[in-house]
């Protein structure tokens, strides 16, 4: 007779500590707020961005991109000067010309009176901000990265808009559609001959409108600004004294616009728009704009309809990191031209492409020579000169289409100055 199996008693299931348990429901918890929050945040930055008009012009211009020698992020901000809606419908005529105080639907074309690269380092720290006058003269590209020829940098967009469209339209392509792959071959023009030009890559863009600048003044008024001496111009209606300004959108724009009656022309313009932009983000983050989402909906919905944005681009990052680009730690610098000159029978700024590409690259690397895949196209000078005696340059040009003028402003007579720079994180005051 066997002996009975003696069954091994049940070992009873111990409780995990309390510090395990606790920490368990930490995680837990953890867990579904983050669950929340990011939903929360994708809501959020649907509402935002809800109808904004976003390009995908940054697919190309990137094939043609010197490459990135750390994790910096290198914004460009486009001001177009045009008085269509992004449609391609005329502004009314009224405020075009009441409010505004632009003239003509037809002035300006498709012309980027604004070129601003702004670089924000990896680590955090200054960011610096360069302007490219609009009238320097350089070979620009299309998308693809061929040569338009020598032009003044802001026709880039123009050229590509130009072309995209004639052979778009030839195709059958009418209306809305029309216009809008125009300007996305207008972006890709630009942000590829920015590229080529100062001899780094472009990872965000926003472009805005004339109407843009005037929303955004609009929803943010007054506008403070600071003059340096008394103005009075009437082709831009730019009519102040001189000190401290409080600015309606009206006077805004003129006040960004002036470049007639100035020592320094375009170039004192371009200050102009860099004393608007660290106004503008001062003013931004005294509302509390960049914490609060309500308000941040708010400006967006008025702004929309006269801005683009990469599609790339999160909007709502870059309002978390925007209050460390408006308190003191942004430097605008106007990149240095060569001298005045006439090309085509339109004044222009010659300029040492070779000299601008270290400038920037001794600025945003810490280096003194252009980025790796920046390749010199040679001085716009001399090949300029060779352009007017038929193998470049302005013989070359492509014509607007019919019935728009080009463009003949002249340009600063004054010395230089463009190393002279703009501090943002208060009202800089500006001649």
């Amino acid at each position: 007779m066997t002996e009975p199996r003696h069954r091994r008693p049940r070992r009873r299931k111990e409780r995990p500590p309390m510090l395990v348990r606790a920490v368990r429901s930490a995680v837990w918890a953890t867990s579904a707020v983050v669950l929340i929050a990011s939903g929360a945040t994708w809501a959020a930055y649907r509402t935002i961005t809800d109808g904004l008009t976003t390009s995908d012009a940054l697919d190309t211009a990137r094939k043609h991109a010197p490459r990135h020698l750390d994790s910096s992020v290198n914004l460009l901000l486009i001001g177009l000067d045009s008085r269509k809606d992004m449609d391609g419908n005329d502004l009314p005529k009224e405020f075009v010309q009441d409010q505004l105080h632009a003239g003509s639907s037809e002035i300006g074309y498709y012309n980027t009176n604004t070129l601003i690269l702004m670089h924000i380092p990896a680590d955090g720290g200054k960011v610096t901000a360069f302007s490219v006058p609009r009238d320097d003269y350089v070979e620009t590209l299309y998308g693809d990265g061929t040569s338009q020829g020598h032009h003044k940098i802001k026709e880039a967009y123009s050229f590509g808009y130009t072309k995209a469209h004639d052979k778009l339209s030839a195709d059958g392509v009418k209306g809305p559609e029309l216009e809008h792959r125009s300007r996305e071959a207008g972006r890709e023009a630009t942000l590829t001959t920015v590229q080529r030009f100062l001899g780094v890559p472009v990872d965000h863009f926003a472009e805005v409108n004339l109407l843009g600048f005037y929303d955004i003044a609009k929803v943010l008024q007054p506008i403070e600004v600071c003059l340096k001496h008394p103005v009075r111009d009437r082709y831009s209606g730019a009519d102040f004294p001189a000190g401290p300004q409080k600015l309606n959108p009206k006077q805004a724009l003129a006040f960004v616009r002036q470049r007639h009656g100035l020592d320094g022309g375009d170039l004192d313009r371009t200050r102009r728009q860099q004393a608007f932009i660290a106004s503008v983000t001062h003013r931004l983050k005294s509302q509390g704009v960049f914490d609060d989402l309500g308000k941040l909906r708010e400006l967006f919905d008025v702004v929309k309809k006269d801005l683009v944005l990469d599609s790339s681009w999160d909007v709502l990052d870059f309002a978390r990191r925007a209050p460390d680009l408006t308190g003191g730690h942004v430097e605008f610098r106007t990149l240095p031209i060569t001298r005045f000159a006439t090309r085509g029978g339109e004044s222009v700024n010659l300029v040492d492409p070779e000299q601008i590409r270290r400038t920037v690259a001794s600025l945003t690397t810490g280096g003194g020579s252009p980025s790796p895949g920046a390749s010199p196209s040679g001085s716009a000078d001399a090949k300029g000169a060779a352009g007017e005696k038929g193998t470049a340059g302005e013989k070359t040009k492509k014509p607007a289409p019919s019935g728009v003028p080009s463009s003949t402003a002249p340009s600063p007579t004054a010395d230089d100055g463009s190393d002279a720079t703009v501090k943002a994180g208060g009202v800089p005051c500006v001649d």
